[in-house]
């Protein structure tokens, strides 16, 4: 057996298994399972055309070996091919599926985007009485739920766990998040604390993600309170840079400093939190500087998303130069040769500073076919410029790239109509809204998010869902009658009871 360990390439694997068939070894189940394996997940020997062979010629596999060619085949480019041995499996009058055939499974499933099969892979367990007491399984099934982006059965199977762990919990709030759904992944990690499951470093970090997302400053708070009582978190790096990020993004970038210059160990992502929070509140030099220090300090050579963050900051404040010279010189400097990401801030700083001319010369001269973040850039500059003739060419080139992207196609009309509407041209703004009517086009409603007494709170523009609408519309309408006639100082408003 050890001979297979020593393999380093499929040709020497084949000499191996040849001395296996001389030596009568090829009737032997384990050893079989060992060659099966070795071709199914070695980096020096991965061969699932092998294996499958290996499978074909074994009298009598038994559930490793099917579990191992299930598994191999559920996480290839050729998902299908799992549901094959699973069949043969069940076929196999001397072999039951046991808990570990039934996640390869429904990986596969996700994999292969078969949810009608993965329903009834779900069917089986529940009939089988597996679903109950088997958490690989029930964590399998979130999983699944997920990948389909079926949050409706995600929740329900989670529902349905009398005994839920750690890494339960972890699936489901990674799951909201995944989906934008923040204040919903904030509200299952309260669950989980009031529950008394134990959270471990990587849970603290998506509770901590949550309230970033969601804007929760003092719920992020009340978790770093949290680490700090336990106390075995605080050399934890991922939760480090969970809270430095949340700080920056809940606007507390003195906070945020303060978290990231105590970290006991720092990596590129807590750099890139610590330079993204410096980038959201102005600080564009301090972010510049970190360049120097994470190379002098931790040895660490900033990546792609660093230098990204970096020509963000520099486009915030309105640092033309320092971040034309980085575009220019990330690949000789850090070795990063620049993405159409770094083009499409740098697109955006110029515009910014209202440099179109150059914006637009940028952008033809760009080694990649420009996307429509460089466009939306160029036609919101334009609305501040009043650059009619570019912001046609704009709009011109954002239809072509999302034709089908309504959420798009909308705010590139509505921009060109106010564009039409700031130079007087009325007949031209009319004509562009009548476009929108006769394809329904739709302005995508505003959303925003606060914070009130540890309750998020989320509004969307027309909406009257929020259970005190009436008395918020009755304190805007106040603001818009005093505005004018008063200091916004000397306006009394109404108590309002948030629960």
């Amino acid at each position: 057996m050890n001979l297979i360990q020593r393999c380093t390439n499929i040709q020497q694997f084949k000499t191996v298994h040849a001395i296996f068939i001389t030596h009568g070894y090829h009737h032997n189940n384990y050893a079989v399972s060992k060659l099966i394996y070795f071709c199914a997940f070695s980096n020096s020997g991965h061969n699932l055309s092998y294996a499958s062979l290996l499978f074909h010629q074994t009298p009598k596999p038994n559930s490793f070996i099917y579990n191992t060619l299930i598994r191999a085949y559920s996480r290839s480019s050729q998902p299908q091919h799992a549901f094959h041995y699973f069949n043969l499996m069940v076929k196999d009058e001397y072999i039951v599926p046991d808990h570990h055939t039934f996640p390869f499974v429904l990986i596969a499933c996700a994999n292969a985007c078969s949810v009608s099969l993965g329903k009834r892979i779900h069917c089986w367990v529940l009939k089988n009485g597996l679903g109950f007491g088997d958490c690989h399984i029930q964590t399998a099934l979130l999983r699944f739920y997920i990948e389909c982006g079926s949050l409706v059965d995600v929740k329900k199977v989670f529902d349905e766990i009398p005994q839920r762990d750690v890494v339960q919990y972890n699936v489901f709030i990674n799951g909201y998040l995944r989906y934008g759904m923040s204040v919903e992944a904030l509200g299952v990690f309260r669950d989980m604390l009031c529950s008394e499951v134990e959270p471990d470093g990587y849970c603290v970090a998506t509770g901590l993600t949550a309230c970033a997302h969601s804007g929760a400053l003092r719920q992020g708070i009340w978790i770093h309170e949290y680490i700090k009582k336990k106390g075995g978190f605080c050399e934890d790096v991922f939760v480090g840079t969970a809270l430095v990020d949340m700080y920056a993004k809940c606007g507390c970038i003195g906070k945020a400093i303060e978290v990231f210059e105590g970290m006991w160990k720092r990596n590129e992502f807590s750099w890139a939190a610590m330079i993204g929070g410096y980038a959201v509140h102005g600080y564009a030099r301090e972010a510049i500087q970190c360049l120097e220090r994470m190379r002098v300090e931790d040895g660490l050579r900033p990546d792609e998303v660093v230098l990204l963050t970096v020509l963000t900051a520099c486009t915030h404040a309105g640092l033309e130069e320092e971040g034309w010279f980085l575009l220019n010189n990330m690949k000789d400097l850090y070795g990063v040769v620049p993405k159409h990401e770094h083009y499409s801030c740098t697109v955006d700083l110029l515009c910014r500073g209202g440099r179109l001319d150059e914006a637009l010369e940028l952008i033809q001269k760009m080694p990649m076919k420009p996307l429509a973040s460089v466009w939306g850039s160029m036609l919101s500059a334009c609305k501040i410029q009043g650059n009619i003739e570019l912001a046609e060419l704009a709009v011109e080139k954002l239809l072509q790239l999302e034709h089908h992207n309504g959420a798009e196609e909308d705010g590139a009309y509505v921009q060109l109509s106010n564009i039409y509407l700031n130079a007087q041209r009325v007949e031209d703004a009319r004509r562009v809204r009548k476009i929108m009517d006769d394809r329904r086009i739709k302005k995508t409603p505003g959303c925003s998010v606060v914070e009130v007494n540890g309750e998020v709170n989320v509004f969307i523009a027309g909406d009257v869902a929020h259970p005190l609408h009436r008395e918020i519309n009755s304190i805007l309408d106040l603001i818009s009658l005093h505005i004018n006639d008063q200091p916004c100082e000397d306006i009394k408003f109404p108590s309002l009871a948030w629960t």
